[in-house]
């Protein structure tokens, strides 16, 4: 059960902006990596808004963790991967502004690959 939250409360951490990693494209993914935690992230326009999603699993093999946002205009989601005491936690955040989606973190992110 907590290995359960842990990757959940990773998988939220990989959604906020402050150093921008990259800007993504729509349905061209990419694959990311946050201290022990992998993941792709990508999206679809849709009418109303940008479908956000991301798939993250830890790497000590327990099951995937897919979160799924719909942003408009202005809006971000954030995902943080916890931390010992004392220790900065590593935030990622996905932020929509304007027609372009972009990857970013306090801790800058290791792009692994694009997907397209």
């Amino acid at each position: 059960m907590i290995k359960t939250i842990f990757t959940a409360a990773v998988a939220a951490a990989l959604l906020t902006t402050a150093a921008q990693a990259g800007d993504l494209k729509p349905l061209k993914g990419q694959t990311l990596a946050l201290q022990g935690v992998t993941g792709s992230v990508y999206y679809t326009a849709e009418a109303d808004s940008y479908r956000v999603v991301a798939t993250l699993g830890a790497e000590n093999g327990l099951a995937p963790v897919r979160f799924v946002a719909r942003l408009t205009d202005g809006q971000a989601v954030s995902v943080e991967v916890p931390a010992a005491v004392g220790v900065t936690p590593v935030q990622l955040e996905i932020r929509r502004t304007g027609d372009r989606l972009s990857v970013g973190g306090l801790a800058q992110p290791e792009i692994r690959a694009s997907l397209d």
